[in-house]
């Protein structure tokens, strides 16, 4: 389960759900205005409250100690502008929505990898780029459902590949941009494969690429990574 989705649950009256709470309530003894709440499980909410749940900026805390979010809320979910701390060392940074990220927002791992761009139900979906800081290589452009799909680019240090991909793995037509100063273009193909691999999910066919033309070209305008 992700963290973002086990948020202790808080309903609208406090003795029954509720170990302590400091702060504000309405006429019908809701917490509404600011509070700051210490929840069953340990967990701890300092912030804002509208007729019994989290409703504008507040800060809540795991009992964990390594993970925290702070931000907007709205209904009692994460909602608006937002970030989040993961046990891990990962941080989020941008937009959410019923608990989960989206719209736009950075994603930076704990190994050091960053996604920027757009996401839908706390995955990956729509124009973004995804850094693998180690490999010193990225992938610029849709994502779907958290796989990087359709149209976009591969910057490496030495070329970049633009064309169609499915799962980070290119496919049809594309070209190559080499620091070389020159340009390939042709496509992935099935026929003629350059190897297969087993995995457990059974035989995956490596597409083959096959070179349709080559030409001088300028210098390439996606730079790598420093």
């Amino acid at each position: 389960m992700s963290l973002d989705s086990v948020e202790s649950y808080e309903s609208p009256g406090i003795s029954l759900f509720m170990k302590k709470y400091d702060g504000e309530l309405n006429e019908k003894g809701e917490r509404h205005g600011f509070g700051r709440a210490l929840l069953p499980n340990g967990d701890e909410y300092d912030g804002d409250y509208k007729n019994g749940k989290r409703h504008g900026y507040g800060k809540y805390m795991f009992v964990n100690g390594k993970a925290r979010y702070e931000g907007e809320y709205e209904n009692g979910k994460k909602s608006g502008r937002g970030k989040c701390w993961y046990p891990d060392g990962s941080v989020y940074e941008g937009t959410w929505a019923e608990g989960l990220r989206n719209g736009f927002g950075v994603y930076t791992y704990a190994n050091g990898d960053r996604y920027e761009g757009l996401w839908e139900d706390g995955r990956k979906h729509g124009q973004g780029e995804y850094v693998y800081k180690h490999q010193g290589i990225r992938y610029r452009g849709n994502w779907s459902d958290g796989e990087f799909q359709d149209h976009g680019k591969l910057i490496t240090s030495s070329y970049t590949y633009t064309g169609t991909f499915s799962g980070e793995g290119p496919v049809g037509p594309g070209r190559f941009h080499f620091d070389a100063g020159c340009e390939q273009e042709g496509e992935y193909v099935i026929e003629g494969m350059a190897q297969i691999n087993f995995t457990p999910r059974g035989v995956v066919h490596v597409p083959l690429w096959k070179c349709t033309s080559l030409h001088k070209a300028g210098p390439r305008l996606d730079k790598p990574l420093d």
